[in-house]
């Protein structure tokens, strides 16, 4: 008889969850209650120019607001990170509050990284990448994050920052990269345009799917995984009905958090994040266009190895005995979201340097049909065109 297998369960320091009150005041407690005097606000460009966002936080903060950066691109690009973080020391911040979605929430953790290790520079913040030659200092100035869309960022160690030169996307990370504190208003999530509300909820469903699919699946990140499925499953349909169904788009945000358990207990993730992390930064594909169009071709992929364990996400999403990849397809087909590399206008023509960037992701590893080398990410790309 075989025994369990090894395993240690991480807790992320994350102090708090929040919800349940209006976003500015929960920030406005929360730098009160860590002694911040010097918050430094990275909000989203939407958020900024269409919204009182920015106003009711001036207002919240009051003489405690240092600074506001609201330019901060798609998959966080690394010039724009070293700018705010010039702009954050300059002004003495003390606390980075991210207001918007996963590439605001990534750049702060990047702007915290820059700040416990003096960078100043792109090249210098390049050696700190996962696979760099430079191990991060443990920061001393933290975030806190307001997650306005649905990919998790904010409940992870890690953090995705792109070379604009070389169109690469890479990890950084330190256990401290999570927020101190996540508040969850969705209130201010109705700001978030439908399509990117919506799509990013599948990159959340890619991250449990990946995690039930998993070559070192948690029976404990099963149960919240299958959970958080059923919300987002829920979620999604009721907010698209209504925009202004707050307790549906609560049922996301807590199906997100929820989603980003298995990254606590270092469940492996697999291709769908490995190539959908260079399609993102090669192609200019959204965090959750990128899951919306790989993860049924991936999980059709990686079916002759583990389609016992595609069955429990069927399952979770109410559709037994229908193949994991045809379950999630017509859960982003009803949701009006694109399925394929042409429909978000990825060429041919980019397959060879997204598959070889791939091979350089530390998710293909893990995968769990294995993938040798371009040609297998080829493959996929192929079933996706």
């Amino acid at each position: 008889m075989t025994g369990p297998q090894p395993h240690i369960f991480n807790y992320f320091d994350i102090e708090r969850v929040i919800s349940g009150t209006p976003f500015e005041q929960a920030s406005a407690d929360e730098a009160k209650r860590l002694g911040a005097r010097h918050v430094y606000v990275v909000v989203g460009g939407t958020l900024s120019r269409e919204t009182d966002t920015v106003d009711r936080l001036k207002t919240a903060l009051g003489d405690r607001l240092a600074g506001v950066c609201n330019r901060m691109g798609s998959h966080s690009p690394i010039d724009q990170v070293v700018e705010a973080a010039n702009d954050a020391r300059a002004n003495e911040a003390d606390l980075i509050l991210s207001v918007g979605g996963g590439s605001v929430t990534d750049g702060s953790k990047l702007i915290v990284l820059c700040l416990a290790n003096d960078v100043s520079d792109t090249d210098t913040l390049k050696r700190y990448t996962a696979t760099g030659d430079l191990e991060p200092k443990a920061p001393t100035v933290r975030q806190i994050a307001v997650p306005t869309t649905l990919s998790g960022g904010e409940f992870n160690i890690t953090a995705g920052g792109t070379d604009p030169v070389r169109h690469l996307k890479q990890i950084y990370r330190h256990p401290l990269h999570v927020p101190r504190s996540v508040i969850l208003d969705p209130a201010l999530t109705v700001h978030t345009p439908e399509w990117l509300w919506l799509s990013t909820g599948i990159r959340a469903v890619d991250h449990v799917t990946e995690d039930l699919c998993s070559i070192n699946a948690v029976p404990y990140v099963d149960g919240t995984a299958a959970h958080a499925l059923r919300l987002l499953r829920d979620g999604l349909h009721r907010s698209k009905e209504d925009p202004t169904d707050l307790e549906a788009r609560q049922n996301c945000l807590t199906g997100t958090w929820l989603s980003m358990i298995g990254s606590m207990a270092g469940v492996k993730r697999g291709a769908s994040h490995g190539i959908g992390h260079q399609l993102g930064s090669t192609a200019g594909v959204p965090h959750g266009h990128t899951s919306c169009i790989l993860l049924p071709h991936v999980l059709t992929y990686n079916k002759p190895v583990n389609a016992a364990q595609q069955e429990t996400v069927s399952i979770a999403l109410d559709r037994p005995g229908v193949d994991a990849s045809k379950a999630i397809g017509d859960l982003i087909s009803n949701l009006g979201l694109p399925r394929r590399l042409r429909d978000v206008g990825v060429e041919r023509s980019q397959f060879q340097e997204i598959a070889e960037n791939a091979m350089h992701d530390h998710l293909i590893p893990s995968n769990p049909r294995k993938i040798n080398g371009p040609d297998d990410v080829l493959e996929i790309l192929e079933m996706a065109w």
